[in-house]
């Protein structure tokens, strides 16, 4: 009689390194899956879900680029708020995102990035 596995909780770190291995040049995913004592079928259904496929960690590190319009100061005082800064971005969308007082450049950059 065969002896049963018991099953093996993976992390998600652990699926996405054992999914990224899936796209070396030359290697196959049946090779992994024996690397790792699991069923290539397995390795299938994390390459499926956004979050374990290859392209998860490369849309996380990948630089994005948006355009981006510099427009003259305006002359008038009265149109500047009494805050420490102004920042006004158009959106691809055509929506407009002011920002005036003080602001946190990480928190923009999120905001930015899930808007985009």
């Amino acid at each position: 009689m065969a002896k049963r596995r018991k099953p093996r909780k993976w992390s998600d770190d652990e699926k996405r390194m054992i999914c990224a291995q899936t796209v070396v040049s030359g290697v196959s995913v049946a090779q992994v899956a024996r690397r790792y004592d699991l069923n290539a079928n397995q390795i299938f259904n994390w390459l499926k879900d956004p979050k374990f496929g290859p392209d998860a960690q490369a849309a996380e590190d990948e630089a994005r680029f948006l355009p981006v319009e510099v427009i003259a100061k305006p002359t008038r005082p009265e149109a500047i708020p009494d805050a420490d800064g102004l920042i006004e971005l158009e959106l691809a969308s055509g929506h407009r995102l002011r920002i005036s007082g003080s602001y946190d450049p990480e928190a923009i950059a999120r905001l930015v990035r899930h808007l985009t």
